[in-house]
């Protein structure tokens, strides 16, 4: 067998800070709402600026903009409770705030991270690379939401990460996400719910629409007949389609990403974003896209998402679709093959496969490349992020899961020209969880999900027991000599 390779684990890691918290919609239910928004509005006003004001001072520090969030949460309360608005912005401010809560995203843990080539590189010393990282968050209740960091890796392969602040601010999305009439029928032919009653519903809106737009015709649609059961689900489904995707409020540039956290905004991950895979993806004009696969869980049924970020202009987030879109792990090749968008994904929850598509959310095209073949990986194996293009062909950091469900990573080369073609694989793991790194959140677990290669070395950061995150390096030359 041959010699292991040299694997050098940093000193660095990312723990959860449970300082660190966004502001959620509370909702104590219809009827406890109406009691409390009377209590607001019976206070007298030069007590509700006193309580305002205490709310604003004590909390605001930790939640950015907190102010237009009471407004918002209020707004919501009122619509769920069903009563009139007041003009009042100081009952507005202090109603909210009694159906608003902090919440700790990152108390529990924070990994399985992914790395990318930053959109910016500003003039640094000579050798050092800027990155981007997205990170899985878990807080109360296990709910995950993707969070980010940005750093640095020199050319001894040493690496910086920029630290975390305290002021948290929440992605939003946008209301005037529109759709496209002849994608949207596509992506109901693909759920099976193509009918002639979706027809009909399709054949009233625009060309171009919103979710809203949907929405009325829907409910123009259950209000015209006595629907069925099943008339209901269709409308149903169509609605859930069109709110599970939506554009997202830009930030300039990389900014301070390390700030940012994407948290679950559509009902389809209402109960987690989890292991988002991004990769710096070159169109064949030469401009970059930044795209992040991940997986969106609703509490009964997981969903393969991704978002798409076009620097300095938009990101939005998809639903991914196709008889292939299925079960957890896509991850995005950073270019195109033979012409057509390419990932490795595990459709079917054991074995790699190349899928290939004409279109990033459609993957109808699948092709069983890697089964498991080491003891360390009898269970499943799968990608851990997405391939990275060297000269010796596309390399393709690996998990799998052993006895006891250790998780390790491997690697694997694929063809350059034709990514089913294996040109080597380890026989043993790459990286395996070591006795400081076996106990967390989930035992026996070391889980990328993604790397970066940088002046000869191979960056993994990795997730430690579903807890927190390590940093290793690998000298690339080592390892391609042991694959090829």
């Amino acid at each position: 067998m041959a010699e292991k390779i040299p694997v050098r684990r940093l000193p660095l890691r990312l723990e959860p800070d449970p300082r660190r918290t966004i502001t959620r919609f509370f909702w104590p239910g219809k009827e406890r709402a109406k009691k409390i928004i009377n209590r607001v509005e019976s206070i007298d006003r030069k007590q509700i600026c006193g309580l305002v004001d205490d709310v604003l001072r004590q909390f605001t520090p930790g939640n950015p903009g907190l102010d237009a969030i009471l407004i918002e949460h209020y707004e919501s309360a009122i619509r769920h409770a069903g009563l009139p608005f007041s003009d009042n912005l100081t009952i507005q401010l202090l109603a909210g705030a009694y159906f608003s809560m902090e919440y700790a995203f990152e108390s529990a843990a924070l990994f399985n991270p992914s790395v990318v080539p930053a959109q910016q590189q500003p003039q640094l010393s000579e050798g050092i690379l800027n990155f981007a990282m997205s990170l899985r968050a878990v807080g109360e209740g296990h709910l995950s939401s993707i969070t980010f960091r940005r750093g640095t890796i020199d050319e001894q392969g040493n690496v910086q990460v920029v630290p975390a602040g305290l002021e948290v601010r929440q992605l939003k999305h946008k209301d005037n996400r529109r759709f496209n009439k002849p994608d949207f029928i596509d992506k109901l032919g693909d759920l099976q719910i193509l009918n002639e009653l979706s027809k009909c519903v399709m054949d009233h809106v625009p060309d171009t629409f919103t979710a809203l737009q949907l929405h009325q015709k829907i409910d123009c649609a259950k209000n015209s007949y006595d629907p069925t059961e099943s008339d209901i689900q269709t409308l149903d489904l169509m609605l859930w389609l069109a709110k599970s995707e939506y554009e997202i409020e830009m930030q300039d540039g990389d900014g301070d990403i390390e700030n940012l956290v994407l948290f679950p905004l559509s009902e389809t991950e209402s109960q987690g974003m989890e292991d988002m895979r991004l990769v710096c993806f070159r169109n064949t004009d030469d401009s970059v896209h930044y795209y992040g696969t991940y997986t969106a869980y609703n509490g009964t049924s997981i969903l393969p998402q991704i978002l798409e970020i076009i620097p300095r202009e938009r990101a939005f987030v998809h639903t991914l679709h196709g008889k292939f879109a299925r079960n957890k792990g896509m991850a995005l090749f950073p270019q195109k093959i033979d012409g057509q968008f390419a990932a490795i994904g595990r459709t079917d929850g054991e074995n790699m496969f190349l899928l290939k598509s004409d279109e990033i959310d459609f993957w109808d095209e699948a092709t069983e490349i890697i089964q498991p073949k080491y003891s360390w990986e009898f269970v499943q194996v799968g990608n851990c992020g997405s391939p990275l293009l060297t000269d010796a062909g596309w390399l393709l950091l690996t998990h799998g899961v052993g006895a006891m469900r250790k998780y390790c990573i491997g690697a694997v080369l694929l063809d350059t020209n034709d990514p089913t073609k294996i040109l080597g694989q380890l026989q043993r793991p790459l990286l395996s969880p070591n006795e400081e790194e076996s106990s967390g959140y989930v035992p026996n677990v070391v889980y990328s999900c993604g790397g970066l290669i940088h002046q000869g070395h191979l960056l993994i950061p990795y997730g430690i027991s579903d807890a927190a995150t390590g940093f290793a390096v690998v000298d690339l030359d080592r390892l391609l000599a042991e694959l090829s």
